[in-house]
């Protein structure tokens, strides 16, 4: 579903997020509610792993210590079907 960006989205900036369970890179279940009380960071990216993944993913660990200053979790999601 394409989504015009000038229609509201179903969440709000501060609003809690409904739970998800996803599969991390090691099979293992990965629940957005294992970090209830913190504020998450979801970045989505394709594995491609173009120039602009490879930026973000190390913006999102260079400023990692500042987000944990701000009870904040970076979690990058790849868009990517599993092989």
């Amino acid at each position: 579903m394409v989504r015009n960006a000038s229609q509201p989205a179903s969440g709000q900036i501060g609003q809690m997020a409904p739970e998800f369970v996803l599969k991390d890179q090691n099979g293992a279940d990965f629940r957005l509610s294992a970090f209830r009380g913190k504020r998450v960071i979801l970045s989505f990216l394709s594995l491609a792993w173009t120039a602009e993944s490879a930026e973000q993913v190390k913006v999102l660990e260079a400023n990692n210590e500042i987000f944990e200053s701000l009870n904040t979790v970076a979690v990058v999601i790849s868009v990517d079907s599993v092989p």
